[in-house]
C-alpha cells in the first residue's frame, strides 16, 4: 500500500519526516502542500487534516498528523534503530518530548518575530526577542551539556531524538540563533551534516525553497 506524506519542503517539520523516510530507505509518494500559498488551509487538505498542518502521512485508512507522530509511525513499521530497542528507547522518547515541549517552541516564536513580521513589513519587538533568547539560551546549556560526552541524543547512534532536537537549525541562517555561542551543539549538528546524507539532503532542499520564496519578497539573508 502506498504511503503518501504531504508537506513543504521549506517546513522544518516536514523535514524532520523526509528525513527519517529518506534515511530508512522507505518509497513513499510526496505530496507538495504549498504553505506560502495557503494551501494548508483549503477545503480539501483540511478534510484530511483539519489541523491545516503538515506534515500528514496516508497509508491507506491510516491518517497520522504531527511529525513526531508520524516518525514513530514509520520507526515501528519498518523497525528502525532509529527507535531503537530497550531503554535507548525510551531515552529517545524522552527526548522528543523535550524538543516538544521546551525546545522547538522557541525557534518558532523567533522565526515569527523574525521572519513572518518581516515578510509582513512590521519590526520585531525587542522585548520579545530577548525572552526568547533567554529560553533558548537556558535550554541550549541543558542540551550542551548532554552532548559533552556523547557523538549523537542517545549515544553514539542517530535515533528520531537526533531530528527532532536538530530541527530549528533549519532556519538558524534565517533568524540568527544563538546557537553558536554552544560548542557541543554545533559539532553535534556539523556530525548530522557529515554522517547522515539524509539530513544533509533536505537541508540543500529547504534552504532552496526558502531562499527562493523570499526572494519574490525581496528579502535576503
Amino acid at each position: 500500500m502506498t504511503i503518501s506524506i504531504y508537506g513543504d519542503t521549506g517546513s522544518g517539520s516536514f523535514r524532520r519526516v523526509l528525513t527519517a523516510a529518506k534515511h530508512m530507505g522507505i518509497e513513499f509518494e510526496h505530496i507538495p502542500v504549498d504553505l506560502l500559498e495557503g494551501e494548508s488551509q483549503a477545503p480539501e487538505f483540511l478534510t484530511i487534516n483539519p489541523a491545516g498542518r503538515v506534515p500528514v502521512l496516508v497509508e491507506g485508512d491510516t491518517v497520522i498528523s504531527e511529525a513526531s507522530a508520524i516518525n514513530l509511525y514509520l520507526a515501528e513499521k519498518f523497525d528502525s534503530p532509529l527507535l531503537p530497542k530497550g531503554d535507548a528507547r525510551y531515552e529517545t522518547i524522552k527526548w522528543m518530548f523535550w524538543a516538544a515541549e521546551h525546545w522547538r517552541v522557541f525557534s518558532s516564536y523567533l522565526f515569527n518575530e523574525r521572519i513572518g513580521k518581516r515578510v509582513m513589513g512590521v519590526k520585531e519587538d525587542p522585548t520579545m526577542v530577548e525572552f526568547i533568547f533567554n529560553n533558548i539560551r537556558a535550554n541550549a546549556a541543558v542540551l550542551d551539556k548532554h552532548l559533552e560526552d556523547k557523538k549523537f541524543i542517545v549515544g553514539n547512534q542517530v535515533t528520531l531524538a537526533d531530528f527532532d532536537i536538530a530541527a530549528p537549525f533549519s532556519q538558524m541562517a534565517r533568524t540568527k540563533l544563538p546557537y553558536a555561542e554552544f560548542p557541543n551543539i554545533m559539532a553535534w549538528q556539523q556530525r548530522l551534516l557529515d554522517e547522515v546524507p539524509a539530513w544533509k539532503e533536505t537541508k540543500q532542499l529547504l534552504d532552496h525553497r526558502m531562499d527562493s520564496a523570499f526572494s519574490a519578497f525581496g528579502i535576503t539573508f
